[in-house]
């Protein structure tokens, strides 16, 4: 399963299908044969010009000139076998020169601009691939996957972050929502992912890792600026910890299938705003044997709305597709999440799901190879 969203750099992803391409011969034929058939005049001659205008959306400079000119020659062939007025004539052929350079020239700044967004694809993937490293589908005794649809289609990188990494204190993830969007948001889930995976490493409190967190979002962040966040860790065999910042609950898989979200008694603030609060986050502890299942998530999945405007029901989603593979449930949950909104997602939307295969090792690593994502 790809865990990223793959976009191609290349500015010919951004161009129009081939078969398009000779669309504006196909127009002039046409209109050349109903004029010639019907014997029209200048009736028909004038929708020549439909060619070049078309072709400046589906060809290059050159292509729209030579469309162009044989639209005007056609014009010119036509006009003289059926004895238009010369004067007739005359305009005709003049505006169709006329719009022929238009639209070369309009061609022409469609494919500078075609070049420039490549230009800053290649930039914001080159980012994007900086600050990613794929998500492991085993770590120890857990499977994982991981799943994200950006709302836009030319979308690299974002706000929603999420990372597992195997330590000495066992396999630790994050999953947050950064407030905001665009290249601010990107660095403040960098600065997040950065100190998280430091701290996971050297921490053996999941507690402090989040004050870790909390501490530099403290120093770097506006006053106005926060990431709600679920920071989880499994310390041992059959043990769960949890903290939750702010963000959506997360949602606890028995190995029968039923579905509870763990919520917390003591909520706290997102990263960022326990100062103003006050408010410190609490660490929950819960039973995590063979076959259960975490799902991390973030608020795309559930506040994508369908035509009616209604949320889509992530738990109930969830019971109908579970699985014992990870990666095949995370599939059937987007594909139906997709469904339920028509198509298109409003918001970014990220899941990692961590499944508890064996009970013999507890995911401690000597030496991990953390994973990590920003979107």
């Amino acid at each position: 399963m790809s865990q990223v969203p793959h976009h191609d750099g290349d500015h010919a992803s951004t161009r129009p299908p081939a078969g398009l391409a000779v669309l504006p011969v196909l127009v002039v034929a046409v209109v050349a044969f109903v004029d010639n058939t019907g014997g029209a005049g200048t009736i028909w001659l004038p929708l020549l010009a439909a060619g070049p205008a078309l072709a400046a959306t589906t060809n290059g400079p050159r292509g729209v000139l030579c469309v162009g000119l044989l639209a005007t020659v056609l014009g010119a062939a036509l006009g003289t076998d059926q004895q238009v007025p010369t004067c007739e004539l005359v305009a005709v052929l003049s505006a169709l020169l006329a719009v022929t350079a238009a639209s070369t020239l309009a061609g022409g700044l469609r494919r500078r601009r075609e070049r420039v967004l490549a230009a800053v694809r290649s930039v914001a993937e080159a980012a994007q691939h900086a600050l990613l490293q794929p998500v492991p589908e085993t770590v120890g005794p857990f499977q994982v996957a991981v799943r994200y649809s950006a709302a836009a289609a030319e979308a690299r990188i974002g706000g929603d972050l999420y990372a597992l990494v195997p330590t000495p204190h066992g396999v630790r993830l994050i999953v947050g929502d950064v407030r905001g969007k665009g290249l601010p948001a990107v660095e403040t889930a960098a600065l997040v992912l950065g100190v998280f995976r430091e701290a996971a490493y050297d921490e053996p409190d999941l507690l402090a890792v989040v004050s870790r967190i909390e501490r530099s979002l403290a120093r770097n962040l506006g006053p106005d600026d926060f990431v709600t966040a679920v920071v989880a860790g499994c310390p041992g065999p059959g043990r769960l910890e949890v903290v939750n910042c702010g963000h959506a609950p997360p949602l606890l898989i028995s190995a029968d299938g039923e579905v509870t979200a763990v919520e917390t008694a003591h909520p706290a603030p997102p990263l960022g705003l326990r100062a103003l609060s006050g408010q410190l986050p609490h660490l929950q502890h819960l039973p995590f044997t063979e076959g259960e299942q975490l799902l991390l998530y973030t608020d795309g999945v559930t506040e994508a709305r369908d035509h009616a405007r209604e949320f889509y029901p992530l738990a109930e989603g969830v019971a109908r597709h579970v699985s014992e593979d990870p990666a095949r449930t995370l599939t059937e949950l987007h594909d139906e999440l997709l469904t339920h909104v028509g198509g298109r997602l409003h918001d970014d939307a990220a899941l990692l799901l961590l499944r508890r295969s064996a009970t013999d090792t507890d995911g401690r690593a000597a030496h991990p190879c953390p994973a990590e994502v920003v979107l």
